[in-house]
């Protein structure tokens, strides 16, 4: 389903909410898709032009300032989820992500957006609903391997479990 795209020239608009939006797009518009490439989500940032012109910032929110599960720097928005080396979809709740990023904006606000985007936060709330419909690709065990990953992230697993059995007979 193609909608008419509007430009709007308005440098008001947040570069990551620009990001949000065109990630939204591609998966609306391409739902059997499970993730899209880096260059797939700056490109439609570009198509869309919300800001008028393509910011320079739009390429590191989308590798690192919007993406959940990579350690902010200094960006720490969860708008994002890296499935794998570039490669990216909309965080979804429960995807596991980088615990300094806790409490961070994870979608625009209604009214930092240009009005035709709006509707993209009720698609989004359907999208996060039904998450089989909107990635078949994805397979529900290779995603709950990821959940907990931070857990040892800074911790040795067997010195972890060595330190329980320690006093054991």
């Amino acid at each position: 389903m193609s909608h008419p795209r509007v430009v709007i020239h308005s440098l008001n608009v947040r570069v990551a909410d620009e990001v949000w939006v065109a990630a939204a797009l591609l998966h609306r518009e391409f739902p059997s898709q499970p993730d899209f490439s880096i260059d797939a989500v700056v490109s439609r940032v570009k198509t869309e032009s919300l800001a008028g012109v393509l910011r320079p910032s739009v390429y590191v929110h989308v590798i690192q300032h919007c993406v959940a599960n990579r350690p902010p720097d200094p960006g720490r928005y969860r708008m994002l989820f890296e499935t794998s080396p570039g490669r990216r979809r909309l965080f979804r709740p429960g995807d596991p992500y980088d615990l300094n990023r806790e409490g961070s904006k994870t979608v625009p606000a209604a009214e930092h957006l240009p009005q035709e985007y709006v509707e993209l936060l009720s698609w989004y709330k359907g999208w996060i609903e039904n998450p089989s419909a909107s990635a078949p690709g994805e397979d529900p065990l290779l995603r709950l391997a990821r959940i907990g990953g931070h857990i040892w992230k800074d911790e040795d697993p067997d010195e972890y479990v060595r330190l329980l059995r320690e006093g054991w007979e």
